[in-house]
């Protein structure tokens, strides 16, 4: 009798309503973690697999103008690709019919670069604070619930004349619980989070290297039609 009273799906059932509150939001917060994870990975690995891809497109040794050409007919420019667009776009139309002017020129497309890389990284980063809020506060989540059973097994116990341990032990049982929930939706969270924020500074490096490198040859580019007008 006493094991199907301690069993865990009837501690959650006799659970107090504070509790059953408490271990709802940290189920709901552990699904949404886990669907968000899901979704996170899927993204990355996509950006990544992108990026290698545009990297050896790019370094292949293709013209600038025909891959900037192949970019203007796509609309789903992303990543490197979108950064590399932006700034040939911006180089391009300054240098149109214009006497290129290497600084001004250089430097807009840089700014433009900037911009879109700060929109790319920014697209990674989204929602990756959801999960660095669960994983930081479904714990002392838990341990509310924890602290709340608790204290209401002891109350109950201050109004018993003669009380043993088979009588406080469900109560302190369904509590911990909740702190057992707050674990299983902290735990998760916090190494995606680790993980995918890890994996989103090293995508921004690429691309900050890339910028650097990709500006470099624009400045190059634009010598060589000064001297070519001289």
């Amino acid at each position: 009798m006493l094991s199907e009273k301690m069993s865990i799906v009837n501690l959650i059932i006799e659970a107090s309503l504070v509790v059953k509150v408490v271990m709802v939001i940290l189920l709901l917060a552990s699904i949404a973690s886990w669907v968000l994870i899901f979704i996170k990975s899927g993204q990355l690995n996509k950006a990544l697999s992108k990026l290698n891809k545009f990297e050896d497109s790019f370094w292949s040794g293709i013209s600038l103008n025909k891959l900037y050409a192949d970019l203007s007919q796509r609309q789903d420019r992303e990543g490197m690709a979108a950064i590399f667009f932006n700034g040939y776009h911006e180089y391009a139309r300054l240098n149109k019919g214009a006497t290129p002017r290497k600084l001004p020129v250089v430097d807009t497309a840089m700014r433009a670069m900037r911009v879109a890389e700060a929109r790319e990284i920014d697209k990674l980063e989204q929602n990756l604070s959801f999960l660095a809020t669960v994983g930081s506060t479904s714990p002392y989540v838990g341990l509310f619930g924890t602290v709340w059973g608790i204290m209401n097994s002891f109350l109950s116990l201050g109004q018993m004349q003669s009380a043993t341990l088979s009588v406080v032990a469900p109560g302190i049982a369904e509590a911990l619980i909740a702190t057992a929930i707050g674990l299983f939706a902290a735990i998760p969270a916090v190494i995606a989070y680790n993980r995918y924020t890890d994996k989103v500074d090293r995508v921004a490096v690429r691309y900050e290297n890339f910028r650097e490198e990709f500006t470099t040859l624009l400045e190059r580019q634009a010598i060589i039609n000064n001297e070519e007008q001289s």
